[in-house]
């Protein structure tokens, strides 16, 4: 009999040994968008390009519907928008940007107060970075005569290109591109105004969400995956030479002058979703609309156990 309960111990054993191993070894997926939120997980990927997925900004977010991904870098409005209506069950894991907006003129010495009583032209109507934009010129003291709208941020650089009057709305590595270009291009961070009105050092922007089912079955391997994550941001300023060249490599950025020129201006840093609970909210308080009515409930959270 002993002999025989030392058997199924072993073999209980042995058989925890090989589920554990089934889960270090378990082959995850991530899906991120080119820009500057890809950037933050180019080091991981151009090591194990066959678990990475790059795709267009405006798709990103399909990615949630079609549940199959691990791990998804989107907007953090759209992922608690999305969890609140019940169209997504992926959790909040981490912020990882923290706004890349810029105002931005060809006007000589532009300052602040450039755009009281200006045209002044935004990307993205309707979105909470045109939402945080004007959040930031309003606590500011900042009364434009009129604000325009082009869709994206790649048609307000065209116009900054273009029109060297015009004052708009535009966002890193765009910005940086533009002012190789045409060294009379300047710009003003939204975040310095944002920091003003809020005390917070920019706005929660990007963020890595966790797919549900992935969370129950391999807790073990989302929360090495977050300390990958967080090294990986972290390299942006304790080893900025390897995130230049993996996102070159990528083709995530052109060319490693603007890319060592633009990473820093990217504001790439990684804070664990509960540790950001504040400042989500205090982002989600702007546009209320944008979260999709409230800010996110306690169950958007990942939480290890």
């Amino acid at each position: 009999m002993k002999k025989i309960l030392s058997l199924l111990l072993v073999c209980l054993f042995s058989l925890s040994l090989v589920m554990s191993a089934c889960a270090d070894d378990y082959a995850y997926t991530v899906s991120a968008p080119t820009g500057a939120p890809g950037i933050a997980l180019a080091t991981l990927a151009v090591e194990n390009p066959d678990a990475y997925t790059y795709l267009a900004a405006d798709t990103i977010t399909a990615e949630f519907a079609n549940n199959t991904t691990d791990f998804v870098i989107a907007p953090l409005n759209a992922g608690a928008k999305l969890f609140k209506a019940g169209k997504s069950t992926y959790k909040l894991g981490a912020v990882i940007t923290w706004g890349n907006l810029y105002f931005a003129s060809q006007k000589e010495n532009f300052s602040l107060e450039d755009m009281n009583d200006a045209t002044v032209t935004l990307f993205g109507e309707n979105t909470i970075n045109a939402s945080v934009a004007l959040f930031a010129l309003e606590k500011n003291g900042i009364v434009p005569a009129s604000i325009e709208y082009l869709a994206g941020a790649a048609n307000t650089q065209s116009l900054l290109l273009s029109d060297e009057n015009a004052i708009v709305l535009t966002a890193e590595p765009a910005l940086t591109a533009a002012s190789l270009k045409n060294d009379r291009i300047t710009g003003i961070a939204v975040n310095d105004l944002y920091k003003e009105a809020t005390g917070f050092d920019g706005y929660t922007q990007a963020a890595l969400f966790i797919r549900e089912e992935t969370c129950v079955e391999h807790p073990e391997v989302v929360k090495d995956f977050l300390a990958l994550v967080q090294e990986s941001c972290d390299k942006v300023e304790s080893d900025l030479d390897a995130v230049v060249e993996a996102s070159v490599a990528l083709e995530i950025l052109p060319n490693a002058k603007v890319a060592s020129l633009a990473i820093p201006k990217c504001n790439i840093r990684f804070l664990a979703a509960l540790d950001a609970k504040e400042q989500i909210e205090t982002t989600a308080g702007i546009d209320l609309a944008q979260f999709g009515g409230d800010v996110p409930a306690d169950d958007f959270y990942y939480e290890a156990e």
